[in-house]
C-alpha cells in the first residue's frame, strides 16, 4: 500500500503530463533532492551472474535514464545496478509528442517514445566523467533511419567498451518500425555473429570481457521462443533480458487509454512476462543468466521473478507509481523474504516455481 505521503507526491507529480513529470524526476537526481537510500548489505543477496558481481539482484532498466545523465544517484537509490540508454548512434528525436500515457486504475504505462535520446557521444562523455565504477549496463539500439541496423549496434559496442559494465543489445522495442523483426531467426543470427565479434575484438585489445545481453519481447510466439533460444546458445550469449513492453491489451481497466499506441509496461506486464521468461528459462536451460523484468512493484514481485527462473530482476514502470523508495523497499523486503524461507541465498529460491509460470497461458 503506498503510504499518504508517497500518495500526495504522487497527486502532485500526475498534475504533469508523464514526459515533464520524467524530466523533473531526473532533475531532482541531479540536484541531490532525492535522498540516498540507507541499505546494510545482506551478503546472501549478492551473487556473481555473467562474470559480474551484484550487491542485490535489483535493477534500474532501462528507459528511465536514456542519456546517462543519473546513473550514480539511480543507485544511490538501492539499485544493486542501472542500465542506461536505449543509446543511438545518431541523436534522434523519436516520436512525435504524446508519447507516453499512464493507466492509473492498472498501475499501467504505454509509450511509444522511439529510441529519443542525444545519440552515443553525449551518452558516453557522461559515463566516462564518472569516477565510482558503479554496475553501469549499456543499452544499444539502431536509429530509425539506418541504412544497416546491425553496424549501428556494433558501433555501440566499440564506442562503450571502455565504460561499460555489460552491453544489452535492445532489439524488442515497439515503437521503431521492423526492429522487432532482428528477433527473426536469420535476422539475429546476423546481428549476434557481428555483435558478439565486435566484443570479442575489442576484448582482445583490452584485456576485459564485457557481457552481452539480447533483450526480447514478451510477445513471442513459441516458434519465435525457440529460435531465440537456439541462436543464444549455438552464440554463446552471456545472457537474456526478459521482457520489453507489449502489444497487449489484454484485462486492461483503462480502455480509454489502451487505445493508444506503443508498448505497454508496469503491472499488467507482470503475469505476461514472468510467463515468458520461464519458458525460456526451460528453453536455455539453467547456466544462461536471465533478468526478468515486467510489472516489479514489490519484493514478493521480484522474488516471483526469481522463482521463474530469473538471476536479477529490473524495474521502471512501478516506481512512477510508488516513488524512489521503491527500490530500498524491495531490497530490504528481500532481506525479510529470505529470513521466511530460511534461505541462505537468494540462487536458491532460483527455479522454484518455473514449471508454474511456464505453464500459464499469456
Amino acid at each position: 500500500m503506498i503510504d499518504p505521503f508517497k500518495r500526495l507526491a504522487r497527486k502532485g507529480l500526475f498534475l504533469f503530463d508523464p514526459e515533464t513529470a520524467h524530466g523533473m524526476s531526473i532533475a531532482a537526481l541531479k540536484s541531490g533532492l532525492v535522498p540516498a537510500c540507507q541499505i546494510t548489505p545482506d551478503p546472501r543477496l549478492r551473487q556473481t551472474v555473467a562474470g559480474l558481481t551484484f550487491e542485490n539482484p535489483l535493477g534500474m532498466a532501462a528507459g528511465y535514464d536514456k542519456n546517462a545523465e543519473v546513473p550514480e544517484a539511480l543507485l544511490k537509490l538501492g539499485f544493486g545496478f542501472t542500465e542506461i540508454g536505449t543509446v543511438t548512434p545518431k541523436p534522434q528525436s523519436g516520436n512525435p509528442r504524446p508519447r507516453i500515457f499512464r493507466l492509473v486504475e492498472d498501475e499501467g504505462v504505454i509509450n511509444r517514445l522511439g529510441f529519443n535520446n542525444e545519440g552515443h557521444d553525449a551518452a558516453f562523455g557522461r559515463l566516462a566523467a564518472l569516477r565510482g565504477g558503479g554496475m553501469i549496463g549499456v543499452n544499444i539500439g539502431a536509429n530509425k533511419d539506418s541504412e544497416d541496423r546491425v553496424a549501428d549496434y556494433v558501433a555501440g559496442i566499440r564506442r562503450f567498451y571502455s565504460v561499460a559494465r555489460y552491453f544489452t543489445a535492445n532489439i524488442s522495442s515497439p515503437n521503431t518500425p521492423g526492429l522487432r523483426d532482428l528477433q527473426g531467426r536469420e535476422s539475429l543470427a546476423v546481428l549476434l555473429s557481428a555483435v558478439l565479434a565486435a566484443r570479442d575484438e575489442m576484448t582482445a585489445t583490452s584485456g576485459r570481457k564485457i557481457p552481452v545481453f539480447l533483450k526480447i519481447a514478451p510477445d513471442l510466439t513459441e516458434e519465435g521462443m525457440d529460435d531465440i533460444a537456439a541462436e543464444a546458445l549455438s552464440h554463446a550469449l552471456d545472457g537474456l533480458i526478459v521482457s520489453n513492453t507489449t502489444l497487449s491489451r489484454d484485462g486492461l481497466k483503462d480502455q480509454r487509454q489502451a487505445k493508444e499506441a506503443g508498448g505497454l509496461s508496469g503491472v499488467p506486464l507482470f503475469g505476461k512476462s514472468t510467463a515468458v521468461l520461464a519458458r525460456m528459462r526451460k528453453r536455455v536451460g539453467p547456466d544462461l543468466p536471465i533478468i526478468g523484468v515486467g510489472g516489479v512493484s514489490s519484493a514478493e514481485t521480484a522474488l516471483e521473478k526469481i522463482r521463474a527462473g530469473a538471476d536479477l530482476v529490473q524495474l521502471y514502470s512501478c516506481m512512477v507509481y510508488e516513488g524512489p523508495g521503491l527500490a530500498g523497499d524491495i531490497v530490504r523486503g528481500l532481506s525479510k523474504l529470505l529470513d521466511r524461507e530460511k534461505a541462505g541465498s537468494i540462487r536458491e529460491l532460483r527455479d522454484t516455481r518455473v514449471d508454474y509460470w511456464a505453464a500459464r497461458k499469456v
